[in-house]
């Protein structure tokens, strides 16, 4: 009887985990799955030699010369290599023992210094854990390699009946030491893409936000005052000729100088509102569903408050949802709940309007759900034509103290 080859993987190698496909059984005649096993395992010497040789050359000379100028420069450029050693021994292991064994992610260009030039290279290359366990993996590989290469050019020779049992047992340690050593850890790697992306969600907000507020300082508070200042000139110099006049002047930079602190007022409402920071997010909802075209019941249920960035998010997110409503729902009415569930608290913002809001609508919503999503927080939206429209978001609770 004659073993069959396994069929060829249909992922590559950016595929998603998964259980393997099953090997065909080891047996007496030599089937083409068995004969890729011997040929791996016979290539592990010379695999194992350049794996040892590179290693012990970057840490002689790299570590050698870390008390010089160049000795670190040259580790992290090592490390680099090390990784391509590591991707030439995943391609032999999905070619030869038909692994399913993905690559890792490159590191980011955050990680890679865009904002900490050489120095930021230099740190993250140096703690690169998939080149850290290549270079491992490398180390080890000589041993090994040494071992596999005596005992299966023995069996060739001398043990060929059980030649089929001894290539699928020793090619099963090299699979273990494959998945141990040169897989991506699948949640880490998951993880660390989030944060990547959750990052710059952050950073692109921020920079919004901070042009919105110099904006509006440009556009209304700073052009008011200085409107304010000249009209104070003009009435200074006609104070002596002209009385009547500059107490005109005067009384028009009064009610310049009110416009200017309610333009003020909104624009700290719009960075923190001082009622959040003293009352909570009780009266703060109130006081912008005050704002609201159309009546807005408010229910806060939250027997304590959450920490304050958690709070803060909170609360534009509903001063941003409740905007959506007056500006395109055409609702006669709406309702905001708050309230814990465990871990979490959940916002839910509901009216009766004619409906269509999506994700992708340009209303915003893809943003809100962006930045929460940069704080694990979840973000749906439920809006049938015809209405009614639900938006539902969750957001961590985190201990106040903590905040």
């Amino acid at each position: 009887m004659t073993a069959h080859a396994a069929p060829p993987s249909a992922h590559g190698p950016g595929s998603g985990p998964g259980p393997e496909e099953p090997l065909p059984p080891a047996r007496f005649a030599l089937g083409a799955q068995t004969w890729r096993e011997i040929a791996y395992l016979l290539a592990n010497l010379p695999y194992g030699i350049v794996g040892l040789v590179y290693a012990l050359t970057l840490i002689a000379t790299g570590g050698g010369l870390a008390v010089t100028v160049v000795g670190l420069p040259l580790l992290a450029g090592g490390l680099s290599g090390s990784r391509l050693y590591g991707r030439a021994e995943r391609a032999r292991a999905r070619r030869l023992l038909r692994m399913r064994i993905d690559e890792p992610s490159a590191l980011s260009r955050q990680l890679q210094g865009d904002a900490g030039g050489f120095f930021g290279w230099l740190w993250a290359q140096l703690k690169d854990p998939v080149a850290w366990r290549a270079l491992l993996f490398g180390v080890i590989r000589l041993p090994w390699g040494i071992a596999t290469f005596t005992v299966v050019l023995t069996a060739l020779f001398v043990a060929w009946p059980v030649l089929p049992y001894i290539a699928r047992g020793l090619t099963n340690a090299d699979r273990a030491m494959a998945r141990g050593l040169l897989s991506p850890s699948d949640e880490l790697e998951r993880r660390i893409a989030e944060l990547e992306s959750d990052r710059g969600v952050v950073v692109d907000t921020a920079a919004a936000d901070l042009r919105r507020i110099e904006r509006d300082l440009h556009d209304g508070a700073q052009a008011r005052l200085v409107n304010l200042a000249m009209g104070l000139g003009l009435a200074k110099e006609k104070l002596l000729s002209d009385p009547e006049a500059a107490a005109s002047m005067v009384d028009e930079a009064h009610g310049e100088i009110k416009l200017a602190l309610e333009e003020l007022r909104d624009l700290a409402r719009g960075i923190h509102p001082a009622i959040l920071t003293d009352r909570g997010l009780n009266a703060a909802l109130s006081s912008v569903a005050s704002r609201c075209t159309v009546p807005v019941k408010v229910t806060v249920d939250l027997a304590e408050r959450p920490a304050p960035a958690i709070e803060g998010i909170a609360y534009f997110t509903v001063s941003e949802l409740l905007q959506n409503v007056s500006k395109h729902s055409r609702a006669r009415s709406a309702s905001v709940e708050v309230w814990r569930s465990g871990d979490r608290v959940l916002l839910q913002v509901e009216d009766d309007g004619e409906g269509g809001a999506d994700l992708g609508g340009g209303s915003g919503l893809a943003g809100l759900a962006d930045r929460l999503g940069a704080v694990d927080g979840l973000f749906t939206v439920a809006s049938p034509q015809g209405g009614p429209t639900t938006v539902t978001a969750e957001l961590p609770w985190r201990d106040r103290a903590a905040g």
